[in-house]
């Protein structure tokens, strides 16, 4: 796999059939530690999209920032950060993985396509309803996940 004459798009295409454990050693090969996903998927996409940045180039700082822009600009997924809907807007694009750690444990919170919030499979509907199935307690879910402050400013 590693070979370096193999094409890039041989070397993506083949990620599918290998076992974890070839895929881990890839890993090894191209970042320096290993993340804390071990989701096969995720796993594949890193390593797609680190072959491709290694044989073409990483994207111009100008590109990414235009990327990251378009998508907070057409997101369909708002969250209001404030009370009552006043305040700033914010955009969690889907894809989004917010990380807190809690009780000595990390716990990740994705946003979905549908603008759901998922943990470990569960679906909730806002950030407080996630902020309150890890901690068993209420929460203001935007202040729980670090994205605004104690003053009600996002951050």
């Amino acid at each position: 796999m590693k070979d370096e004459n193999q094409s890039v798009t041989t070397q993506i295409a083949a990620m599918p059939t290998l076992p974890m454990v070839d895929l881990w050693a890839l890993w090894d090969a191209h970042f320096p530690r290993r993340p804390s996903h071990r989701n096969r998927s995720y796993v594949e996409s890193r390593l797609a999209y680190r072959i491709q940045e290694r044989a073409y180039g990483a994207l111009p700082t100008a590109m990414r920032r235009m990327l990251v822009e378009a998508g907070a600009k057409h997101s369909k997924i708002k969250t209001q950060i404030g009370q009552s809907g006043r305040g700033i807007q914010m955009h969690l694009m889907p894809g989004t993985t917010l990380i807190r750690e809690w009780d000595e444990r990390q716990h990740r919170v994705t946003v979905t396509r549908d603008g759901l919030y998922e943990i470990d499979g569960q679906m909730f509907k806002s950030l407080s309803a996630a902020a309150r199935h890890i901690t068993g307690t209420q929460w203001n879910g935007p202040k729980f996940f670090g994205l605004r402050d104690d003053k009600g400013a996002a951050q």
